[in-house]
């Protein structure tokens, strides 16, 4: 077991996130969710044209996650009305940027994309765990009353162009499959317009874009209309940023959580940025802050909703002893802790935070799929602490994309 299922490590973010659940997307031990439990956790902004559903729960018959927020979107062959496909469990992620669709999942023929040598145009994508490959398509995107044409998405694990260059393979495990992914597809919309922006637009980036035949595949340098974007630039109006607001989760979890997705802020009545409360700007280049905790400063710190828990590292808290939970931590009671949120504004928070025990709670409630005290390890960094997606619940969390304005100041920047 690893304690991530996302953590983007491509060129942008150089370690930073498209992420999602360890074990797979399992909760060690768990089951479907679907059971008739009652536990469960509400919050809504009630319906709006930039408003959607987003939730907690096991996800995909076979994955079985834990803390991976889900929602639904519909892609298009472009300029189509009538050739379109509607698609649950997609994992909404704040630590990444586009839309990328699992093969197995998408019935549609999207056409494909050619890099600027007239071969076709392939994108590896790197996690902390792992990576998926597949070639950029096109699509026409839908979601809730939002929409945006001409989308560039990657399409995961397609049967063609197998041979994977080793500098994108060296990232670990295969993500290909629904039940390695963990979701249908994810839809990045963090703080940046696209997936890997000037760097990959100037450069061929090893770990990036390919440009690929049937036998070869080689880095090429991709412009920035052509990489995968985060596909709420794209929209008509609320293009600046997204909100998630998901409701409190009990001390010993929830079988399911419901919540929303807004999109834009300061641009319809249901966004305004007052409410973000505190604002803190990061790194205009990987989207950092620095979070300072038992007395240590970790300068490379970012909050994700597609981790699936609190990882930092802390040599005082108990690790878990069993190999089912490797990496998370089991101390004999749940410890109250805090530490302190600093922007590259000087704005500072105090956030407290608790972390239980891994193995009892996943056992004692063996059909939860939310969980607020879930923590662990960040083994590839002394100088991050991950707020995952235990950090959004009880909150609204603001993500405002670099290079648009709002209210409360131009992104790239979060508030909560």
């Amino acid at each position: 077991m690893s304690n991530f299922k996302r953590g983007w490590v491509g060129p942008l973010s150089v370690f930073l996130s498209v992420v999602l659940a360890s074990c797979g997307g399992n909760a060690p031990g768990s089951s479907d969710s679907s059971s008739s439990s009652t536990s469960s956790s509400t919050s809504s902004v009630g319906a709006a044209s930039n408003v959607v559903s987003v939730s907690v729960d096991a996800g995909p018959s076979g994955v079985n996650a834990f803390n991976t927020l889900y929602t639904t979107v519909t892609v298009c062959v472009p300029g189509s009305t009538t050739e379109c496909q509607t698609i649950d469990n997609v994992q909404v992620d704040t630590g990444s940027y586009g839309l990328r669709i699992l093969s197995s999942v998408l019935t549609l023929a999207l056409p494909t994309a050619t890099a600027a040598d007239g071969n076709s145009l392939v994108e590896c994508t790197q996690f902390v765990d792992g990576y998926s490959w597949g070639p950029v398509a096109t699509a026409d995107l839908q979601i809730s009353g939002e929409s945006a044409h001409n989308v560039p998405l990657q399409v995961i694990g397609t049967s063609t162009f197998t041979n994977i260059p080793v500098d994108c393979s060296s990232a670990g495990l295969a993500e290909d499959t629904v039940e390695s992914f963990g979701a249908n597809g994810i839809i990045g919309i963090g703080v940046f317009a696209q997936d890997c922006g000037a760097t990959c637009a100037g450069t061929a980036i090893p770990g990036a874009y390919y440009s690929c035949t049937t036998t070869t595949c080689n880095p090429i340098a991709v412009p920035l209309t052509a990489q995968v974007p985060n596909p709420v630039t794209l929209f008509a109006t609320d293009n600046n940023g997204t909100i998630i607001e998901l409701p409190s989760v009990a001390a010993d979890g929830a079988a399911t959580v419901t919540g929303s997705l807004i999109f834009g802020i300061d641009t319809e009545t249901n966004n305004a940025s007052g409410a973000g409360g505190t604002v803190l700007t990061v790194d205009p280049t990987y989207g950092t802050f620095t979070t300072v905790f038992n007395g240590t400063t970790l300068n490379t710190s970012f909050i994700d909703s597609g981790t699936n828990g609190i990882y930092f590292n802390d040599s005082a808290i108990a690790p878990c002893t069993s190999n089912d939970f490797a990496d998370f931590y089991c101390p004999s009671s749940t410890l109250a802790l805090s530490a302190t949120l600093t922007g590259d504004n000087n704005v500072s928070a105090s956030v407290n935070f608790t972390i239980g025990n891994a193995q009892s709670l996943f056992d004692d409630e063996p059909t939860y799929t939310a969980f607020a005290s879930v923590g662990g390890t960040y083994s590839s960094s002394t100088t991050t602490f991950d707020w995952g997606l235990p950090f959004f619940y009880g909150r609204n969390v603001y993500n405002a994309i670099q290079g648009y304005s709002t209210s409360a100041g131009a992104g790239p920047y979060v508030a909560f």
